[in-house]
């Protein structure tokens, strides 16, 4: 169970810049089993900066990172302008800070976050997305089972069932419990529909397709929802 590179800069970023967390376990954190994460076009700098060294660039603009899932036709996160758009849409990631926004690039063996202007969009409340989260599950499994979900993809019930014995996510020590429970149930979220999109499984009829496709949008949205919410929040305004 892991968070998307973004999500974990979006995260870690915040809960140093609020002092939760030193720069060395920022940095250990981010690049997890990454050799080497650089900084590329950052203002003001001249060359590649060390992930270490991003949070002093950060410190004083008055601002936190914020991240960004968008996917073709749901710009997550976004607020423009349309040609970082359509690159963090390509990567299905981003994270914004203040008037710049960095997408990753994996170069060879090292993560290379290229920055250039963007703006952010609103932010989404934590509590509201994991309530709303839950309700999509819910309705999601019931769906599911209706469709006879276990008969095609027996891996997806056994998630749904283990939920509680599957490995913590690394987030910050401050990290108030209730967003722990919402990134851990939306990285499930997202870990069923991509099993579920594999292949039509074992719906029958283009009715059947059509409301297992509705069912795992609902649920692609409501998680990356979910993960952008509480990895753009501070964690002192939790």
């Amino acid at each position: 169970m892991t968070l998307p590179r973004s999500a974990l800069l979006s995260l870690w970023l915040n809960a140093c810049l609020d002092g939760t967390v030193g720069v060395d376990d920022f940095a250990v954190e981010v690049r997890a089993e990454d050799p080497q994460h650089l900084v590329l076009g950052w203002p003001g700098t001249d060359g590649p900066v060390r992930l270490e060294q991003l949070p002093s660039l950060v410190t004083g603009l008055g601002t936190s990172a914020r991240l960004a899932l968008p996917t073709a036709g749901d710009p997550l996160g976004l607020g423009g302008p349309p040609p970082f758009n359509a690159e963090a849409v390509e990567a299905g990631e981003a994270v914004l800070i203040g008037s710049q926004g960095l997408i990753p690039v994996l170069d060879a063996r090292t993560v290379l976050w290229r920055s250039t202007p963007a703006t952010p969009a609103p932010l989404l409340d934590p509590a509201e997305e994991g309530r709303q989260l839950r309700q999509v599950l819910l309705h999601a499994t019931n769906e599911l089972v209706r469709l006879d979900v276990a008969s095609w993809s027996p891996e997806i019930p056994d998630l749904l069932m283990n939920l509680r014995h599957r490995p913590g996510l690394a987030v910050p020590g401050r990290t108030p419990p209730q967003a722990i429970e919402t990134l851990e149930r939306a990285t499930l979220c997202l870990e069923i529909v991509e099993l579920a999109r594999t292949d039509d499984g074992g719906a029958i009829s283009a009715h059947e397709v059509g409301a297992r496709a509705r069912c795992l949008t609902d649920l692609d949205v409501a998680a990356r929802r979910a993960i952008v919410a509480v990895c753009s929040a501070s964690l002192l305004a939790s």
